[in-house]
């Protein structure tokens, strides 16, 4: 039964993302973990409550990597192609997983073995929120990461994601952890109180009444009173006002007026090729990849736009190789119409290639290139190659291998320095955060999601949402399928395409030179978090 509560309550977790996206669950989903954690006395058990919530919520959450089945048009047979899609939903559920098993296992060493039951709950909290926030920290800092506690935020309380502003999506998770946990804590003492008046109650009926029917009838209608009165005791109180403090505090910095300046006005156009993955690297994939982008360029540059941006791999050449572009139809129309151009293509390292956005001039020379980064694991790069290449590397549809890009780049353009992320840098909050110290304006993301449901890529846009907030940045993102977007510095959609479709777009967006203070100091949070924690820890045990 305990285990169905935690296993229940991950589940409820992995509701507030896409599709359910029922953001409201995220602030008392992980309460009931919190409470049997804390009650549970063995540490296997411990470890094996965080396991199953983390299933329940990385499982829910990330049921979208599915979606790369079927991979018949990578010439991988149909049951191998479900082998697969199984083998990776199962391994990122279990990384996520064992996140929280390390957590609650951990948490549970130090609030009981050190402590002996001693701990005061301020510091019990305090310790649960740093143990969590490191680990999460740790993970963020490997190749695997999507579900972070704060993504469970976006991008519906915009409200809350602007605590970002502070110290990242750290400060979110913070906030979040924080409030169950207080939940958690009040139910503990409400509970111990309720048990203590439930059985003072049904002594006084035992006493008054001598009969056996009376006492089967008041003994249940008293338990489920106070029970009942849990969820008014006054040990609420706290949990609640804490929400409603970090709801306030984040509503402040929502309302901070974007006064835009005319002078740094772009306007921008977005193309949606929409090219599926099936035709996306053969001749008829090319064929209507030049034929669509070409189309909407022209269209885009004869309605004005400053520059035009395309979906990650839009066009699929090498284009450091100038005879490759050369006599590409949008090329040659980059030559006619001199706008600018943001083009997804491949780029070469070595013998090997490389995942890039290029600035594409008016004069049809390579003004700048960004190499993605955080490549996708099992997709674009092979984890643990001696023991699992053989398995998994029909995953990729490359014959050479890509690498990424290095960490220090910086992207300028004819318009000032862009900040700027491809696919599956989105969900790397420092990948943005170093551009953006380094002078970045404007947000440009790319990225091509074409083989997975409509859950994956509104997850994607809800992880652009969080990079806009934080850096205080308009956003344009272009994919292939959907969903293609721009964000303003809040984080409100101010336009958002189909799936599936054909679309171009163009609007303005303003360029920004603020600083939050999370772009200045970056995730100081955590460090302090770490030893307020190591602090509280010490005193308790000199006590």
């Amino acid at each position: 039964m305990i285990l169905f509560i935690t296993f229940i309550s991950g589940i409820f977790m992995g509701m507030t993302t896409a599709p359910v996206n029922a953001w409201f669950l995220g602030w008392v989903a992980l309460a009931p973990l919190w409470v049997l954690v804390i009650q549970q006395e063995k540490y296997f058990d411990k470890f094996l409550l965080g396991l199953v919530w983390g299933i329940g919520y990385h499982g829910v959450a990330l049921f979208w990597i599915t979606g790369i089945h079927p991979m018949t048009w990578l010439g991988v047979p149909w049951l191998a192609s479900v082998a697969i899609a199984l083998f990776c939903w199962i391994f990122i559920t279990l990384w996520g997983a064992i996140l929280v098993a390390i957590w609650a296992y951990l948490f549970g060493v130090v609030t009981t073995k050190y402590f002996s039951g001693k701990i005061l709950s301020f510091a019990r909290v305090l310790l649960g929120i740093t143990l969590w926030c490191c680990l999460e920290k740790i993970w963020s800092l490997g190749s695997l990461w999507w579900t972070s506690l704060s993504l469970t935020q976006s991008n519906y309380n915009l409200v809350i994601l602007h605590l970002s502003q502070l110290s990242g999506p750290i400060t979110v998770t913070a906030a979040i952890v924080t409030v169950n946990a207080l939940f958690g804590e009040a139910f503990i003492q409400a509970k111990s109180q309720g048990n203590s008046e439930n059985f003072q109650s049904i002594k006084f009926w035992k006493k008054q009444n001598n009969s056996d029917n009376l006492n089967l009838f008041f003994k249940p209608s008293l338990f489920i009173i106070n029970y009942s009165l849990l969820i008014i005791h006054y040990s609420f109180f706290l949990p609640v006002a804490t929400f409603l403090f970090f709801h306030i505090v984040g509503f402040s910095l929502y309302n901070i007026p974007l006064n835009p300046d005319s002078t740094t006005a772009l306007k921008v156009g977005i193309i949606q090729g929409n090219i599926p993955n099936e035709i996306k690297l053969n001749s008829t994939g090319w064929y209507r990849a030049l034929e669509g982008y070409t189309k909407g360029y022209k269209k885009l540059a004869d309605q004005g736009v400053d520059a035009v941006l395309t979906p990650e791999t839009a066009l699929p050449f090498l284009w450091t190789n100038q005879n490759n572009r050369r006599f590409l139809s949008f090329y040659q129309a980059i030559l006619e119409k001199k706008v600018v151009a943001w083009v997804g293509g491949y780029g070469k390292q070595d013998n090997n290639l490389t995942n890039s956005l290029f600035t594409i001039d008016n004069t049809g020379e390579i003004f700048s290139r960004y190499d993605k980064i955080k490549l996708v694991p099992l997709g674009e790069f092979i984890p643990f190659n001696e023991v699992l290449g053989k398995l998994i590397d029909r995953l990729s549809p490359l014959d050479a291998h890509l690498v990424p890009g290095e960490t220090d780049q910086i992207f300028d353009t004819p318009f000032g320095k862009a900040i700027v992320g491809i696919c599956y840098d989105s969900a790397f909050s420092e990948v943005f955060q170093r551009q953006t110290v380094a002078g970045g304006e404007f947000i440009l993301t790319a990225a091509n999601n074409a083989h997975y449901s409509p859950t994956m890529p509104a997850q994607h846009h809800a992880q652009d949402v969080m990079r806009a907030i934080e850096t205080d940045r308009w956003t344009v993102r272009a994919t292939n399928t959907g969903y293609s977007g721009i964000v303003d510095p809040h984080g409100r959609t101010i336009w958002l395409s189909g799936i599936n479709t054909y679309e171009t777009y163009s609007t303005t967006i303003y360029r920004r030179n603020t600083q939050t203070l999370y772009v200045k100091w970056g995730d100081w949070l955590t460090p302090i978090l770490l030893v307020g924690g190591g602090l509280t820890k010490i005193t308790l045990w000199l006590k």
